[in-house]
């Protein structure tokens, strides 16, 4: 009996796991028309469950004209909704200023029961962050 249950329990685990291994990866996005305003974004989610953002900016006439920001944390998954949180002791410095808590993205793929021809580019799109202009991203996986 004691085998059947951690049996039971070491697939449950597999499971939990390889269903994180869909969601990791690099996501990108890039906006607008080069050598005019360009915003750019990438999101890495890693495999031990952090995750990296950059945003690169550049707006003719903008102030400043060229920005980088950026942003680290921790990232879970329960059915297609991915939480993001960052620690203000460990995920906080010079370079990352992004606060992501409260954040919260779908992954949005191609159902596998689907068989027609349409194509679905896979990936998330942000629905609540406490940064304004993250609301209503969607960055595809590259």
């Amino acid at each position: 009996m004691k085998a059947l249950i951690t049996t039971l329990f070491l697939l449950c685990n597999i499971t939990l796991f390889a269903q994180s291994n869909q969601f990791a990866g690099d996501y990108s996005r890039s906006l607008g028309e080069e050598g005019k305003h360009i915003i750019e974004y990438k999101l890495t989610l890693n495999q031990d469950g952090t995750f990296v953002f950059h945003s690169y900016s550049k707006i003719q006439g903008g102030t400043p004209p060229e920005a980088n920001k950026y942003g680290k944390g921790k990232w879970s998954s329960k059915d297609n909704l991915i939480t993001f949180s960052s620690n203000k002791k460990e995920d906080f410095d010079e370079k990352y200023t992004l606060d992501f808590n409260n954040s919260t993205a779908r992954f949005v793929t191609k159902n596998p029961r689907d068989k027609s021809d349409k194509v679905v580019k896979t990936k998330l799109q942000f629905l609540e962050s406490e940064i304004n202009w993250m609301q209503r991203i969607d960055v595809f996986r590259i």
